[in-house]
């Protein structure tokens, strides 16, 4: 194998469009997370190739990040937004899409990292029509999210399939925490081969600005007591949770008291829906005059909220790995997070912030009370924080460990010697 074919790879995000704005329908981490690697990966001279799925005739049908690094939009379905869970059927025509693409710049990907369940499915086919190897990361699992919601969709028995077949089949599957990985076995199968390489975090945007010029900039007086939420618009990510416990803090009523919930919605879908529920709940809750809803925080703006807040709250049901835990502490911000899985593993507790159980209102009102209670001690957690960002979750790390791993995977096989077995 030629060492230009040696370093190239696809990596498959079907409804994961790493192009695309972050805090747009559905857009978060593993968007985040498929875009850095590729980026991060172009840098050690690979040659990468990211698929997702078209979703509006405005968009180019290739991105070019750089001279080794683009994402290809193919054509699955309708041109139009599809709600994850209604995606699997538009999967036989994104393989389809893909080969002709292959086809048509005389390309073969050896190597394919897919991303999420359904990529998973696009690279079972690949593996199967033209022997492509596969590595994939799960980013979520069915059966630990199905256990968190009650209105279990359609596609469940098809996905928890795939994700059991995916573990058992793909050359290696790549969990982002320890706790991940344990739930693969515990709850998928024991078969196998699976490495921990976490997600990372763009160590030079996050921590690029002090404390005092970012509530400058945001107009927020450097007395106030800022508690912070990032993400999506999710029932499963717990904003509620985080409002009812700032309710209940012993510092509500206080003048200097300030919650941010930051992130997008889009009005009349599922996340627009949630985003009007948890601003019902502020207003009834009496809590407008010092709650705002800033919406989607640009990548740009991003480093200078977190950088504000006393403390940012990651009330999640369960994440698999919790890139906002991350950000903040890269921006020396103690975190306040479930301790469920991923979350366990990026945030030290009483180290680098707290975890406490989730939907626990009193818990984490307690946590939020102490860290903002004691400027001394938040100073120190969130200088925590940001060393240990530093020593294991940058994006060329991240890249580094990649690398290694498919260089591995691309190896050819060597011979094995004859075994001589004595009559």
């Amino acid at each position: 194998m030629n060492s230009t074919t040696n370093k190239r790879i696809a990596l498959i995000s079907v409804h994961g469009d790493p192009a695309i704005e972050i805090g747009k329908e559905e857009a978060g981490g593993q968007n985040v997370y498929v875009r850095q690697v590729g980026e991060a990966l172009s840098r050690l001279g690979w040659q990468v190739d990211m698929f997702s799925r078209k979703v509006s005739v405005d968009q180019e049908d290739i991105v070019q990040h750089n001279s080794r690094c683009r994402t290809i939009r193919l054509t699955a379905g309708p041109v139009e937004f599809v709600p994850r869970d209604n995606g699997f059927k538009y999967l036989p025509e994104f393989v389809e899409q893909l080969l002709e693409f292959q086809k048509q710049n005389s390309i073969k990907y050896e190597l394919i990292h897919t991303n999420y369940w359904l990529s998973s499915w696009v690279g079972l086919q690949l593996k199967q029509i033209q022997g492509s190897k596969q590595v994939h990361t799960y980013h979520s699992l069915g059966i630990v999210k199905y256990n968190t919601i009650e209105n279990i969709p359609l596609v469940a028995s098809q996905r928890l399939a795939v994700e059991k077949e995916v573990l058992e089949t793909a050359e290696r599957i790549v969990a982002t925490s320890p706790q991940e990985k344990q739930h693969m076995r515990t709850l998928v199968s024991q078969q196998g081969n699976i490495d921990i390489i976490p997600c990372g975090t763009d160590i030079r945007h996050f921590g690029s600005v002090d404390r005092q010029a970012a509530r400058e900039a945001l107009g927020i007086d450097p007395q106030a007591k800022v508690v912070l939420y990032v993400g999506r618009f999710d029932p499963r990510k717990g904003i509620e949770t985080l409002v009812r416990a700032v309710r209940e803090s012993k510092f509500y009523g206080d003048k200097d008291l300030k919650l941010i919930i930051g992130g997008g919605s889009t009005p009349g879908n599922s996340d627009g829906r949630e985003r009007d529920r948890i601003e019902g709940i502020v207003n009834e809750l009496g809590m407008s005059e010092f709650t705002s809803l800033p919406g989607r925080l640009s990548p740009e703006v991003l480093p200078t909220y977190y950088a504000a807040a006393d403390v940012c709250v990651v009330p999640s049901h369960y994440e698999p790995f919790g890139l906002v835990a991350v950000e903040a502490m890269a921006s020396g911000t103690p975190v306040i997070a479930s301790d469920v899985g991923g979350l366990q593993f990026t945030v030290v507790n009483e180290n680098t912030g707290l975890l406490v159980p989730p939907q626990d209102v009193a818990a984490f009102s307690n946590a939020i009370d102490r860290i903002i209670g004691n400027t001394e001690w938040r100073a120190k957690l969130g200088q925590s924080g940001n060393r240990r960002v530093m020593s294991k979750f940058s994006w060329d790390g991240v890249a580094t460990q990649l690398d290694a791993l498919y260089s591995e995977l691309l190896q050819p096989v060597r011979e094995k010697e004859p075994v001589l077995v004595a009559s």
